[in-house]
C-alpha cells in the first residue's frame, strides 16, 4: 500500500464527534497517516489522546492558535462546544507538549485577518504568545507548526529577530502558506517547509509559489474539517481527501503522484521525527 501524509488536520475536533473512527478508517484504508493539530490547551490534550490511541497513524501537536488571543475571538463550533475563551497558560502547554506523541509546537503564529490595525492590544498578545511558543519549541527541541494570515511582515520580523532561537536545520512548517513569492523566499532561507491544502485544487493563486518551493520543502495537508478540495468542495473535509491535494501538487511540481507521496512522507518523517511508520 502507498503511504501518504496529511501534515495538518484536526480529526480530534468536535466536527467529527459522531463518526471520528469511520473517518480515520477511511484514511487508513487509503494509507493516509496524519498529524492532528492542537489549537489551545484543551484541544491539544484531545489531540494527544487521539494520537496515543492510534500509534503509527496519528501524531499530535500542542499549541495556542493566534485567534484565541483576540479580545473578541471567533467561536468556531467545529472546534469546541463552549464559547468561553481559554486563557493562554504556557506552563500547562509545556506539560502537554512534552508528551512523546507531540511532534510540533502549534498551531501558533499570527492572524490579523479579523483584527483591525487599531486593535493594538490583540496584535501585541498574538506576538507575545507566538514568541513564547517559539522559545518553547526551542526548549523542547520540537519544530513549530505556524499559522500566519495577513501578518507575514510581522511574522518575518519576529523570526529574523529570534533566528538564534529557531531549531536547526528545519525550524518547522508554515501551515497553509498564503504569502507571496518574496515571503516564501525569506522563509525558505530560514529553513522552513510549507504545507498546502485543498485550495490548490480550485485556485491558481498558489501555482507560482508551489513551483518555486523545492519538492523536499513541501508537505500536503487538509486542515480538515476546513477547505475541502475539489471534487468535495463545500463538504466537510477529512484526511483521506488529501489524496486530491497530492495529485494537484504533484502535477504542479511535474512529478508522479508516487514520487510526490514518497518525497513528502520522507520530509514529514525528517521534520517531525515521526516513528513507527
Amino acid at each position: 500500500m502507498e503511504k501518504y501524509i496529511d501534515a495538518h488536520t484536526h480529526i480530534h475536533f468536535l466536527a467529527y464527534k459522531d463518526d471520528r473512527e469511520e473517518v480515520l478508517d477511511r484514511a487508513k484504508k487509503a494509507g493516509v497517516r496524519m498529524i492532528t493539530v492542537g489549537t489551545q490547551n484543551s484541544t491539544s490534550i484531545s489531540a494527544v489522546e487521539f494520537a496515543r490511541a492510534n500509534p503509527g497513524w496519528v501524531w499530535a501537536t500542542a499549541g495556542f492558535h493566534p485567534g484565541h488571543f483576540a479580545t473578541e475571538w471567533h467561536h468556531d463550533k467545529n472546534e469546541q462546544i463552549e464559547s468561553d475563551k481559554e486563557i493562554f497558560d504556557l506552563a500547562k502547554l509545556k506539560e502537554i507538549a512534552s508528551a512523546p506523541e507531540v511532534v510540533a509546537i502549534g498551531e501558533c503564529g499570527l492572524d490579523y485577518f479579523r483584527i483591525p490595525e487599531e486593535d493594538v492590544a490583540t496584535r501585541k498578545m498574538q506576538k507575545e504568545g507566538f514568541i513564547a511558543q517559539l522559545h518553547l519549541a526551542r526548549n523542547l527541541q520540537k519544530p513549530l507548526m505556524i499559522h500566519c494570515r495577513a501578518a507575514f511582515q510581522d511574522l518575518l520580523e519576529i523570526l529574523e529577530r529570534h533566528r538564534d532561537s529557531l531549531n536547526s536545520p528545519c525550524p518547522g512548517a508554515i501551515h497553509f502558506f498564503s504569502g507571496n513569492l518574496e515571503e516564501a523566499k525569506k522563509l525558505l532561507e530560514l529553513g522552513f517547509v510549507f504545507t498546502f491544502g485543498g485550495v490548490v485544487t480550485f485556485s491558481r493563486d498558489y501555482d507560482e509559489v508551489v513551483k518555486l518551493i523545492p519538492l523536499e520543502r513541501i508537505l500536503p495537508e487538509t486542515d480538515a474539517p476546513y477547505v475541502a478540495p475539489n471534487p468535495y468542495r463545500g463538504k466537510r473535509n477529512e484526511p483521506v481527501y488529501v489524496l486530491e491535494t497530492i495529485k494537484k501538487l504533484a502535477e504542479l511540481k511535474g512529478v508522479s503522484v508516487e514520487e510526490f507521496a514518497e518525497a513528502t512522507l520522507q520530509t514529514a518523517i525528517k521534520v517531525f521525527n515521526l516513528k513507527n511508520i
